[in-house]
Parts: structure tokens; C-alpha cells; sequence
């Protein structure tokens, strides 16, 4: 059967090129079964010609989809569906199952895993004018010329086998070297390369972590920040840990109130989350000083701290450990995109020694092409012009946020704070922020509801995180007033 060009159209992913575009839509028909082994496609002119593109584009996506075995190209006959292509409806054919046989796997498994990845945001969130939503990249401030040529020199012959080769239980060495000589001296923090686990984001490393520190414990407790990360909270008890939820107020956590039985204190002193608080000189010194009076470790997620810009960061609490007894998380993916996935680990030679084997056993390693990339974005000095540039923006926006909260009447509690990308609001008592962020929805406003936050069983409604990382600048002081309405009426 020939395929009529009116069968054929361009899909609306505009942020992909025409011919990657092309080549999206008639493989998705094929493996859809919408055309069949044997169906001829309608040749390049005319097809061109129906979608109004270069022939050339339409020409360069049938070669591709022939290279990736979706087409054959025939002498005389133009581009036909491949007998072998892959297709949907082959697949189903060869599934067929008795029913029989089908697995109950509530039996298997534990059915609560998946409420572990509650949507706290949409996956539009773009489509909302006011997004004040944490943890996304702006792409308006991102480089993406020079991340390109970093990643083009990552994919090059000089660099092909490092970034594609199985190291087993190693890491780039060209990123190491960076973390060890620009990333962890910017914290006041020396180490040497076999002190450095490459890792798949902070949460990989806090899991890995976690589980060789926690897991062959009969009796494991440990301290977390309340309110505190959620997903650190859900890692811990799931796996059995004992978790001691311990207050934080304007100088970090609360410290004096570290249980005795606790062998482990996950902590974010740099920027707490999710209020910004940043914990005292005072209250770090006396924390190291309990870890030590009763020999339980401390693990520092040192996220967020190049953003700090109203006055100059306190070093990571890791520089003022002279007992080991501090493992250090750091991360690229908050100040380059989250979809890189990249941090790493800094901690004495016989944990780390521990983590890589596990790494091995779970992941082996973090893709090289991702690992060399970033290293040639640290040597290249791109990444702390980029952190420099993303300092001055988050400034011009807290400074407009901040008069917009203040001109709203709404109450920031983490005043104190000296940067960060978000702010955490205080609400009136009667108001419930998960209420709130569903109306505001309809007005185009994304909020973060607070009460995810805590790990008590009724945690309060009131509190709520904005972010603007990613929100214009002149949109915040309309997005604030949307907020402060939607409250009003609420409390009318």
C-alpha cells in the first residue's frame, strides 16, 4: 500500500529539529502499526513538498530510519516499511498470554513504593505563568553553547574511551581532579582523589550512604532535619532505620536535642531544606563536638551553597571536622540542569572504599560521556562563571520577591537565610496549603505545599515553599499578588 502524505505530519516538539522530527513521527507510526512491513512512503519530493521543508531534511530522515532498520530503500520503488521493523502490534502478537498464568503481583510486591514519587509539581509546570517551583534549570540563564562544546569534546576521538569505556568501580579521572582541586577548595574542604565516589546525584550518594552506614544495623537510628528532605525520610524507613525527627529553628537544627541511641545525623547546613535556614557557627561546633562524645557520624548535604550572594557563606561544616567524621555530599545537577544527575561523595579512604563496591553491585558507574563533559565544563572555568551569573540573577529576583511578600503582608520564615533559590512562607494558621496550591492552579500559579515536608503523622498545613529559579523576573510581583488573593478569599 502507498502511504498518501496526508498520512504524515510533523510532531509539535519544537525543540528538536525538523528532521529529528520527521524521523519521531513515521518510526511512531510504524511501531505503533499504523504502517506496515511493506508499505511504501511517499518519495522525497513530494512529502517535502506537503510539510513545506527541505527535501534534503526529508532525505536525511529516511536514510536514518533505513540506517536503525525501520525502512529498506529499493531500486526504482523509493522507501518501503521494513519486513523486520519494530512494531507494537508484532510484540502483542508474540505476548499473547494465558490468563492463567498472569502473576498477582500484589502478592510480590510491597505497593507503596510508588506514593514515594508523589507529583509535587506538574510535568507541565512550563505551561504556568507564574511557576514558583524548586529544583528545575532555567534555560534562559544556562550556556548552552558551552556545554555543547564540552559535550562535543566528551563524544571526540581524543576522549572517546574514557567517557565510553567500563571502568568497573572507577570514575573519570579528569572529574576527580576537578572536584578535588576546584569544587571542594571553593568549600574549605581538602581531599585527595581515593577520598572521591562519583555518584548519580546527591540522592544516589545520600542512598549509598545511608544503606553501608545503616542497613547492617539491628537497632540503626538516625537524626533528620524537621521539616527536612522527604525522600532522605522515606529512604530511611523503608529500609528499618529509626528515624529521630529533630527541630529546626532560626540557627539550623537543634542540636541539644539529638537523641543518645542515634548512630547517624543526615543534615543540610548550607541551606536547609527546605526553609534556607543556615545553621550557626555555634551550633556546628557543638555538633561536631556531640559526634564525637558519642562516636556517631554525621552526613552534610552541602546542595544549593554557589548560590549564596546577600552575604558570603559560612565553609561546609566538612572543613571543620578534624575527626573524619563527616561525609560530604556535593552536586552538580542543582546549578547545571537536574537531568544530569551528577554528584559525588568526599569522605574518609575506608567508607569510600565500602561505596564504590556497592556502586558497583547497584550501578557501576555514572555514564563517562556525562562525567567528562562535566569535567571539561569545570576545567574550562564554565561553571563557576555560569553559578556567577546564576548569583546575580537569583539576587535582581529575591530582591523583586522579597518587596512583593513584604507589599502582599505575607511572612517569610527563613528571613535569615543568605541565598538559596527558594523561600519558605508561613501562612496563616487557618490556611492549608494543599488547598491552596490546587485553587491556585487555576490562576496559572505553582506553589509547593510544606506539610510533605514533615515526618509527623499531622504535620501543619500552613507552610509553603516558592522557588524562583526559573520564574521571570517581571512575573513574580503578579504571581505573589495571585498568591496573597487566593489567601484572602480563603479567609473570607
Amino acid at each position: 500500500m502507498n502511504i498518501s502524505v496526508s498520512h504524515i505530519f510533523l510532531s509539535e516538539n519544537a525543540a528538536i529539529s525538523l528532521q529529528m522530527r520527521l524521523r519521531e513521527t513515521i518510526s511512531g507510526a510504524i511501531w505503533s502499526g499504523r504502517f506496515a512491513p511493506g508499505d511504501k512512503l511517499p518519495s522525497t519530493r513530494a512529502l517535502a513538498q506537503h510539510l513545506k521543508i527541505a527535501r534534503i531534511t526529508v532525505s536525511a530522515a529516511y536514510q536514518e530510519l533505513v540506517a536503525d532498520g525501520y525502512l529498506v530503500s529499493a531500486p526504482r520503488s523509493g522507501y518501503l516499511i521494513a519486513e523486520a521493523s519494530p512494531s507494537l502490534r508484532l510484540a502483542a502478537e508474540e505476548k499473547t498470554q494465558d490468563d492463567r498464568l498472569k502473576v498477582d503481583w500484589s502478592q510480590h510486591l510491597p505497593g507503596d513504593y510508588a506514593a514515594v514519587a508523589e507529583k509535587v509539581k506538574p510535568a507541565n509546570w512550563r505551561a504556568y505563568r507564574y511557576p514558583f517551583v524548586y529544583g528545575q534549570a532555567d534555560q534562559s540563564l544556562f550556556p548552552h553553547d558551552a556545554w555543547r562544546d564540552c559535550a562535543r569534546r566528551a563524544l571526540g576521538k581524543r576522549d572517546f574511551d574514557a567517557a565510553a569505556g567500563d571502568f568497573r568501580d572507577t570514575d573519570d579521572p579528569m572529574l576527580v581532579k576537578q572536584i578535588v582541586m576546584r569544587s571542594l577548595p571553593g568549600r574549605g574542604v581538602a581531599a585527595r582523589p581515593e577520598e572521591v565516589l562519583v555518584t548519580l546525584g546527591a540522592q544516589n550518594a545520600l542512598w549509598i550512604v545511608a544503606h553501608l552506614l545503616m542497613a547492617h544495623r539491628a537497632q540503626a537510628c538516625a537524626a533528620i532535619e524537621e521539616p527536612g528532605y522527604p525522600e532522605l525520610r522515606e529512604m530511611l524507613r523503608r529500609s528499618g532505620v529509626k528515624i529521630a525527627p529533630i527541630p529546626v529553628d532560626r540557627e539550623g537544627m537543634c542540636v541539644e536535642e539529638i537523641p543518645q541511641a542515634v548512630q547517624v545525623v543526615f543534615i543540610t547546613p548550607s541551606h536547609h531544606a527546605p526553609t534556607g535556614v543556615n545553621m550557626s557557627r555555634a551550633r556546628r561546633r557543638r555538633l561536631l563536638e556531640l559526634a564525637e562524645e558519642r562516636d556517631f557520624l554525621v552526613v552534610e548535604d552541602d546542595y544549593d551553597y554557589e548560590m549564596n550572594y546577600l552575604k558570603p557563606p559560612l565553609p561546609a561544616l566538612k572543613s571543620i571536622d578534624s575527626q573524619d567524621r563527616v561525609i560530604y555530599l556535593g552536586s552538580f545537577s542543582k546549578t547545571l540542569f537536574p537531568g544530569l544527575r551528577l554528584g559525588y561523595i568526599a569522605a574518609a579512604d575506608p567508607l569510600i572504599t565500602e561505596a564504590r563496591g556497592l556502586r558497583t553491585l547497584v550501578t557501576r558507574h555514572p555514564p563517562g560521556i556525562t562525567q567528562r563533559a562535566t569535567a571539561y565544563f569545570l576545567a574550562l572555568g564554565h561553571y563557576n562563571a555560569h553559578a556567577a551569573r546564576q548569583r546575580s540573577e537569583f539576587k535582581a529576583r529575591w530582591l523583586i520577591l522579597e518587596k512583593a511578600l513584604t507589599d502582599a503582608g505575607l511572612k517569610v520564615a527563613n528571613k535569615d537565610s543568605i541565598g538559596g533559590a527558594s523561600v519558605w512562607l508561613e501562612l496563616p494558621e487557618e490556611i492549608d496549603s494543599g488547598a491552596l496550591a490546587e485553587e491556585l492552579k487555576n490562576d496559572s500559579v505553582l506553589i509547593e505545599p510544606g506539610a510533605r515536608f514533615f515526618a509527623s503523622e499531622t504535620p501543619p498545613r500552613n507552610f509553603a515553599r516558592i522557588s524562583y529559579s526559573v520564574i521571570p523576573k517581571d512575573r513574580i510581583a503578579q504571581g505573589v499578588k495571585l498568591i496573597a488573593d487566593a489567601i484572602r478569599r480563603r479567609q473570607s
